[in-house]
């Protein structure tokens, strides 16, 4: 296969992901604003910071509230992680690819943009945005149904499955830092009503609330909800689970390349035997944020490693 090609796909994969990650984010955001008055600029600002673009809205905007970040998150023509615009990347990529697509696939991106198109500003208004959250979040779910039932075990499909899981692996770290370290020293204490909620929030944005309560059986506690979403394998977005589903493609790909191995498998499975052989307690000692920025950061040095290996 074609580098472009391969990169097409990997990036069709991470906008969709990216796509539904924020509108995702938004979705928490706008349920925890309303539970108090004071801390719903925090909410916002933490919503930015998640989506990793808090220097570009600092450059648009001056105050975090919910209708600039709203708009900046949503449709924003010069934010490329905006909803809108990850959509329209993903339908460029899938159009380069079409060949490499089944029908349902392309018909599932594409259905999905010639919606979008009709959207107007009401779309995102407050009344609204529930609707056009869950619309963002099926849509995701149609793409990654169409191309996990329909498409061929081939590298088109396995450089989409990289591209997913990386992507989710870099959303679920920074989704879990910002709660934890931006949001919570601003609130009460933890156990906390505002707590107790604000991780209720995230579960609920990752689809993760009846799992969390099938496996724990019991009040949401942080350092379950982080153990859940850092090293449950049951859970598929994971931080392990994620990272097992990179490697395993590393893994294929690499054995569809004559047995080449590189410094993406050798990275990925340094990370992957940490999330293994750690315990939610050891993560704790080191620090919940110093432990999930290391992840973060070592996201984007297998990004990086990928892309030089792959896609260049």
């Amino acid at each position: 296969m074609l580098s472009r090609s391969a990169s097409n796909l990997f990036w069709l994969a991470r906008s969709v992901e990216r796509m539904d990650y924020v509108a995702r984010l938004l979705d928490v955001a706008q349920r925890m604003s309303v539970l108090s008055t004071s801390s719903s600029i925090d909410e916002w600002r933490s919503a930015i910071i998640a989506a990793g673009a808090e220097d570009a809205f600092a450059a648009l905007h001056e105050t975090a509230d919910e209708a600039a970040v709203v708009h900046f998150l949503t449709h924003e023509k010069t934010n490329p992680s905006s909803v809108m615009n990850c959509l329209y990347q993903a339908r460029n990529n899938a159009r380069a690819v079409r060949s490499a697509l089944s029908i349902d696939v392309w018909e599932a991106i594409n259905g999905a943009y010639l919606e979008a198109r009709q959207f107007t500003d009401a779309t995102y208004a407050s009344d609204n945005f529930p609707v056009f959250v869950d619309w963002v979040k099926r849509q995701a779910l149609l793409f990654n149904g169409a191309y996990t039932n329909t498409m061929l075990r081939t590298d088109s499909f396995y450089f989409l499955r990289l591209g997913t899981f990386l992507e989710r692996a870099d959303n679920i770290a920074r989704i879990l830092d910002v709660k934890y370290h931006i949001l919570l020293p601003s609130f009460e204490k933890v156990g906390g009503s505002i707590d107790y909620y604000q991780w209720a929030a995230i579960l609920r944005s990752v689809s993760a609330r009846r799992s969390y309560h099938v496996l724990y059986k019991g009040r949401v506690v942080p350092w379950q909800v982080a153990e859940m979403l850092i090293l449950r394998p049951e859970m598929p977005r994971s931080l392990r689970s994620c990272y097992e589903q990179v490697m395993q493609n590393l893994d294929i790909l690499g054995g569809r390349y004559g047995g080449r191995v590189g410094a993406p498998h050798r990275l990925t499975g340094e990370m992957l035997a940490k999330l293994r052989y750690s315990s939610i307690d050891d993560i704790f000692q080191m620090g919940l944020h110093e432990f999930l920025t290391d992840t973060i950061n070592r996201t984007l040095v297998i990004d990086e490693e990928i892309d030089k290996f792959y896609l260049s």
